[in-house]
């Protein structure tokens, strides 16, 4: 019997480009549009509406639009990458609460930034090596997301909109500065 491995680069190389090319569009939230774009782990939907929530409710972003992957281990397709693009002002995808979904998150978060969106990747602190490797493929070193206690998945609706609730600062501060 022939086992299925699934590849969260999609079979897709690094592309040498040399430093990572982002973008430097940061925003403003109060009246921006918000992408969450979840990728179907246990807890990642309520997690990143919780997000989506205290943006509209703290720092006046006029809305969300939710948005979920087919699978969590592969990139965003390109079609959901273009709507979400063309909709949204930033994007907020996750949770990566294993090694597949926590490189395919940081994947999808870099293509959004290289079309131009402004992106927050949300990735438990297990995976923090994966994430990284994954940013490197892409020639994205160094490239920022959100880091979260592991796991995710096994926490109660309380403990989920805690963990947002501490993952908030880390998500606004991605979305409108430049590294430095």
């Amino acid at each position: 019997m022939v086992e299925a491995i699934l590849d969260p680069t999609g079979g897709r190389r690094a592309v040498a480009q040399g430093a990572a090319v982002l973008t430097p569009n940061r925003l403003k939230l109060a009246g921006a549009t918000i992408g969450l774009l979840e990728n179907t782990k246990k807890n990642a939907a309520p997690f990143l509406a919780e997000l989506g929530r205290l943006l509209v409710e703290r720092h006046g972003a006029a809305g969300v639009v939710a948005r979920t992957k087919a699978a969590f281990a592969m990139p965003v397709p390109e079609e959901q990458l273009a709507e979400l693009a063309r909709t949204c002002d930033a994007v907020i995808t996750g949770v990566g609460d294993c090694g597949s979904c926590s490189a395919s998150a940081v994947a999808d978060g870099i293509a959004f930034e290289r079309h131009g969106i402004p992106a927050a990747v949300v990735c438990s602190d297990a995976f923090i090596v994966t994430a990284d490797a994954m940013a490197g493929m892409r020639d994205a070193t160094g490239y920022r997301y959100v880091v979260t206690p592991h796991p995710v998945a096994v926490l109660g609706p309380d403990e989920v909109r805690k963990r947002a609730e501490e993952a908030l600062d880390d998500v606004v501060a991605i979305l409108t500065s430049v590294a430095s």
